[in-house]
C-alpha cells in the first residue's frame, strides 16, 4: 500500500535523523539524497497529505463547529441561495472584488509561476491540477510526469467508441460528452471497489484513479466527437505520451498551429475551476455526496454546463456579436454601438457576456484572455469588436440602473478567440469548457472522499411555512 510505504520512509528519515550527529559521512551523504529526490507521484503527494489535512479539520470543527457563520435571508432562499455560505471547496475561492484565486494564487500569478511547454508562455493545465490537488505549485518534472500520466489513460473503451461513431449528427455536441462520460462509468474503479467493500478511509484512492482516467480520456472523447461532427469521421490519431495534455487535445482536433494550442493550455486553465457554487462544480459535487462514481458525478455536472445560463454562455456572446458584426459592419461608430446595446436592452433581451454572479469587476479571465488577442491577433475585426464593447457597455448598464455587475465575465471573449484559429463551430465550444471544468471539478471531489464529507440534504421550505417562520400574518 502506498500509504504504508510512505509510513516506512518517514519512520527511515526521522531515524537517520536521530542518528544524524554519530552517523558516517556515507550515511548521511544517502540520507540527503533520499529526502531531495522528488517525488512526481501525485498519489503519492496526496497519500502523505490527506491524514494532515483530516487532523486538521477534526481540530476545527471540534474547538468551532457549534460557531454560527453569517445569516440566512428570505430573498437567499428565493433567489437560488445566491451568497449563502453552505458548502466547503478547497481547491479555489470567488472574491467579488479580486475574482479568482486558485488554492490562494490569481491568474496572473499562476501564469508567472507553473510550468510551461518549452518555447511556451502559458501555464500548463497539469501544474494547475497539481496545485488544486496539493496547494502546492509543482515542479516541470511533476508536471511532465501528469502529462505521460494522462496520455497513458487516455485511451477509450470499445463500447464508448461505438456509442460515439453512433450518435446522430442532429444530437448536440454537449449531449454527446456527457452520454459518453456516462457510459465510462463501465470502467469505474471505485465503483467496484464500494461494491468489493474497500474501507471508507480508502475511497479516496478509487476516487483519485478514476478522475485521473477520466481526466486523460476527455480530450479522446471530445475531439471524436469534433471529427465525427465536423471533420467527416477521420480519425483523431495516436496519443503521444512525449506531448503535453493540450498538445494531444489539439492534434487530436486536427489542429497544429503552436499558437492555438497556447491559447488552449491558457483556456484549460482559466475555465477549470471557480469554487463550489457554481452549477457544473455544485451538481459534481452534490451527486458525488451520493457516493456515485466520478464518471456519473462529473457527467452530471456537465449536463448543468450545457445550460445557456452556465457554460452555453459563450455560444450566446458568439451569436450575438456576430449579429452586431453583420448589422452595423467591421467598422462602427461608438455612437451606433451604443445605440444597438440599448436597443438590445429596450427589446427585452441581455447583452451576453456581461454581468456575473458573484463578481463585481471585470472577470480576470476576460483580462487574460485580451492580454492573449493583444499579442497575437490585435487586428483581428471581432477582436477589436469585442475591445469596443468593453468601452461602451459596462457605461450603458450602470446608466440603465439594473445590472450589479456591468463588467464583461470570461464568455465575452473565448469564443472570437478560437474563432480567430479557424474553429468556427460555435455549437462545439462549451466542450471545451467542460474539458477544462473536470480539472476544477474532480480534484474536489478527491478531496470531499478523503475528509469523508457526508451526503448533501439542506432542509427545504414552503412558502407559507417561510411566512410562519418570520412571523408574517
Amino acid at each position: 500500500m502506498v500509504v504504508l510505504r510512505l509510513v516506512a520512509n518517514k519512520a527511515a528519515f526521522g531515524a537517520a535523523k536521530h542518528v544524524q550527529q554519530f552517523a558516517p559521512a556515507s550515511l548521511v551523504a544517502a540520507r540527503h539524497y533520499a529526502t531531495s529526490v522528488e517525488n512526481t507521484n501525485l498519489k503519492d503527494v496526496l497519500s502523505n497529505a490527506i491524514p494532515k489535512e483530516m487532523q486538521r479539520v477534526k481540530e476545527f470543527r471540534a474547538k468551532f463547529g457549534s460557531t454560527k457563520i453569517g445569516h440566512i435571508e428570505v430573498d437567499m432562499l428565493y433567489g437560488g441561495m445566491r451568497g449563502m455560505k453552505s458548502m466547503i471547496c478547497e481547491t479555489s475561492v470567488l472574491d467579488p472584488e479580486e475574482g479568482i484565486r486558485f488554492r490562494g494564487k490569481s491568474i496572473p500569478e499562476c501564469q508567472k509561476l507553473l510550468p510551461t511547454a518549452p518555447g511556451g508562455t502559458e501555464p500548463l493545465p497539469e501544474g494547475l491540477f497539481w496545485l488544486l490537488c496539493t496547494g502546492d505549485v509543482p515542479s516541470k518534472a511533476q508536471v511532465d510526469a501528469i502529462s505521460k500520466e494522462w496520455a497513458q489513460r487516455a485511451e477509450l473503451p470499445p463500447h464508448v467508441v461505438t456509442m460515439l461513431n453512433n450518435f446522430p449528427s442532429r444530437l448536440h455536441p454537449m449531449s454527446q460528452f456527457g452520454a459518453a462520460i456516462t457510459a465510462l462509468n463501465s470502467e469505474s474503479k471505485f465503483s467496484k471497489a464500494y461494491h468489493d467493500g474497500v474501507p471508507k478511509s480508502q475511497y479516496w484512492e478509487h476516487i483519485y484513479e478514476d478522475s485521473m482516467d477520466l481526466i486523460g480520456k476527455l480530450p479522446t472523447i471530445a475531439a471524436t466527437i469534433y471529427r465525427n461532427l465536423y471533420r467527416d469521421g477521420t480519425s483523431i490519431g495516436a496519443i503521444d505520451t512525449n506531448k503535453d495534455w493540450s498538445a494531444n487535445f489539439t492534434s487530436m482536433l486536427g489542429y497544429e498551429n503552436k499558437e492555438f494550442t497556447e491559447l488552449m493550455r491558457l483556456y484549460l486553465t482559466i475555465h477549470s475551476d471557480h469554487e463550489g457554487g457554481n452549477v457544473s462544480a455544485h451538481t459534481c459535487h452534490l451527486v458525488g455526496s451520493a457516493l456515485s462514481d466520478p464518471y456519473l458525478s462529473f457527467a452530471a455536472g456537465i449536463n448543468g454546463l450545457a445550460g445557456p445560463l452556465h457554460g452555453l454562455a459563450n455560444q450566446e456572446v458568439l451569436l450575438w456579436l456576430t449579429k452586431v458584426f453583420k448589422d452595423l459592419g467591421g467598422e462602427v461608430s461608438d455612437e451606433k454601438l451604443r445605440e444597438f446595446v440599448w436597443n438590445t436592452l429596450k427589446g427585452g433581451q441581455v447583452v451576453p457576456g456581461y454581468g456575473h454572479a458573484v463578481l463585481r469587476k471585470t472577470d480576470p479571465r476576460y483580462a487574460v484572455q485580451r492580454e492573449f488577442a493583444l499579442k497575437h491577433l490585435p487586428s483581428d475585426p471581432m477582436f477589436k469588436l469585442v475591445a469596443q464593447l468593453y468601452k461602451i457597455v459596462p457605461d450603458v448598464l450602470l446608466e440603465q440602473g439594473k445590472a450589479k455587475n456591468p463588467w464583461p465575465n470570461v464568455d465575452a471573449h473565448s469564443g472570437v478567440l478560437l474563432q480567430y484559429y479557424g474553429m468556427m463551430e460555435m455549437n462545439y465550444y462549451t466542450v471545451l469548457f467542460g474539458v477544462s471544468r473536470a480539472l476544477g471539478c474532480l480534484a474536489q471531489m478527491i478531496w470531499s472522499r478523503a475528509l469523508s464529507y457526508p451526503l448533501e440534504r439542506p432542509k427545504s421550505m414552503s412558502t407559507n411555512g417561510l411566512q410562519k417562520l418570520v412571523g408574517d400574518k
